[in-house]
């Protein structure tokens, strides 16, 4: 067991930096405009230039793998769901753009673009009410689904830190 009697006033600054990247990762998982895997993992990064932390270079490499995967699926899962409750491509297209429109709209926007992409994109397409609105739904099942794969991923980021510290 390590003991903190030894330890640089730098280190102390740049693991507080990275519990911090830890935080907000976690906090940007959930508020729209924080990227937070990518925060997230650039703590782990940040606690790896301390003589405390020693990540191996393969942990950093998966990590940033998995990082990118996760951020791009972020986009790409509320177009999954509405395909798997049913939408067609024009609800999948509408899943998309209404993810990106909805960036500009805060929380709601985030929430609310994707399903309204969706019901509009299914509506325009010659669907029923209540089939563009199961594919809506499904929109809204997907982008919980990668809300849940963030916060899962910063979680154990942040397990990894905490483990890498004691």
């Amino acid at each position: 067991m390590r003991t903190f009697t030894n330890i640089r006033v730098m280190d102390i600054a740049l693991l507080v930096l990275a519990g911090l990247c830890m935080l907000v990762g976690i906090a940007g998982c959930i508020i729209p405009g924080l990227p937070g895997t990518p925060v997230a993992y650039l703590g782990l990064w940040i606690a790896q230039a301390t003589e405390r932390v020693d990540f191996s270079w393969r942990m950093l490499l998966v990590w940033g793998v998995v990082t990118v995967v996760v951020s791009v699926l972020d986009y790409v899962v509320p177009a999954w769901g509405t395909k798997k409750f049913g939408g067609t491509r024009f609800g999948v297209w509408g899943s998309t753009i209404g993810v990106f429109v909805g960036l500009f709209f805060g929380a709601a926007g985030v929430v609310i673009g994707p399903l309204a992409g969706a019901v509009l994109g299914e509506l325009l397409g010659g669907k029923a009410v209540a089939e563009a609105f199961r594919a809506g739904w499904g929109s809204f099942v997907g982008l919980l689904c990668g809300t849940v794969l963030k916060l899962v991923c910063c979680g154990l980021m942040t397990v990894a830190l905490i483990q890498a510290i004691w």
